[in-house]
């Protein structure tokens, strides 16, 4: 679930797209505000101070995800011997000890994680979730064997870089393949991840299906996507991974918000209704478009403030059409026939 800033129109969408998706919108990305080194040096400084006092205040509201967050400040803390032998850079252990995770990440992490820290897990496949979750899993599980599929090689060779540093390499196996066309036997993998991804992909329908094959019975398929009480798709005017084609107007796909029909047709038809789930939205349309066009425009909003800004702006909802604006919606699937 990314950016949704700069709506600039919505209109119906015609017959050769999406059919159970009635609403498009267009986005233009902000250009974004160089700063100088010593804004950036005192911008760090008070992201030191501030990041702890926010992740206690979030503590009040019982955010998602909190103790999530401490296991990325244990990880900093070993990243930083590896540091001193210069393996690993020093903004990214500065990210992982002071925001590691943002917005809904809290939510979908935590969730994901609930779900997986008890399970044995043997074969393990990740579709192109933020690094962080596969790694934190293979830490935890020392007898996993997984699969990290990502297309977009810049991104693919910070999560080898990172394997690496912390002696995973040999567990962690880093692909550079779309779901569709990964190399994989049916019914190899025992758990497969895939945390805000399928929203970006335009046949979600089939790399759903791709999953569901290479999910072994008995097995554990967790998915995280964006939902609202009405679905709607976007465009944007960036292809930030280099993956897609843009359109007449020079706009690329960008993502889906699920509503419950399209639930039920893109994911339901196949895996069946989740064994469980959870939805956590903003309490107050709005509130989600309006910190991330901060985000992608501004280099000074406050990261460190992400807990409790969570905290205050969303919560649970017990069903997608409840939502009052935009919100997540995290899934467990558990293949029959074990």
């Amino acid at each position: 679930m990314l950016d949704s800033s700069n709506v600039l129109e919505n209109f119906r969408v015609n017959k050769t797209m999406h059919s159970a998706v009635p609403l498009r919108t267009k986005i233009r990305v902000p250009s974004r505000r160089t700063v100088g080194r010593s804004k950036k040096f005192a911008r760090a400084l008070t992201g030191c101070i501030l990041s702890p006092i926010y992740w206690l205040l979030a503590h009040r509201y019982r955010v998602p995800g909190l103790d999530f967050r401490k296991k990325c400040a244990l990880l900093a803390c070993r990243l930083l011997f590896a540091r001193l032998k210069g393996k690993y850079s020093l903004a990214e252990i500065y990210r992982l000890f002071f925001w590691p995770l943002d917005s809904v990440r809290y939510f979908e992490f935590a969730f994901s994680w609930q779900a997986l820290k008890n399970l044995p897990i043997q074969r393990y496949l990740d579709i192109s979730s933020p690094r962080l979750f596969p790694i934190m899993l293979a830490l935890e599980k020392r007898q996993l064997q997984a699969e990290l599929l990502n297309p977009h090689i810049v991104d693919l060779e910070k999560t080898r870089l990172l394997s690496k540093t912390l002696g995973l390499e040999l567990r962690c196996h880093a692909d550079p393949y779309l779901i569709e066309a990964a190399p994989f036997d049916a019914l190899s993998f025992d758990v497969i991840t895939c945390i805000s991804v399928v929203e970006h992909i335009p046949d979600d329908h089939r790399a759903v299906q791709k999953m569901w094959n290479l999910l072994t019975p008995g097995g554990h398929l967790i998915l995280t996507v964006p939902c609202a009480a009405q679905a709607r798709e976007e465009l944007i005017d960036q292809d930030e991974y280099g993956l897609l084609e843009s359109n007449e107007d020079g706009f690329f796909f960008f993502q889906r918000y699920y509503d419950q029909e399209l639930l039920s047709k893109i994911f339901f038809a196949i895996t069946g209704k989740p064994s469980r789930f959870a939805v956590y939205g903003e309490k107050v349309p709005g509130s989600y478009d309006r910190n991330q066009r901060r985000k992608r425009g501004d280099p000074d909003y406050p990261l460190w403030r992400e807990p409790y800004m969570m905290g205050q702006e969303y919560g649970y909802f017990s069903s997608v059409d409840e939502l009052p604006g935009v919100g997540v919606i995290a899934m467990e699937f558990v293949k029959p026939g074990a």
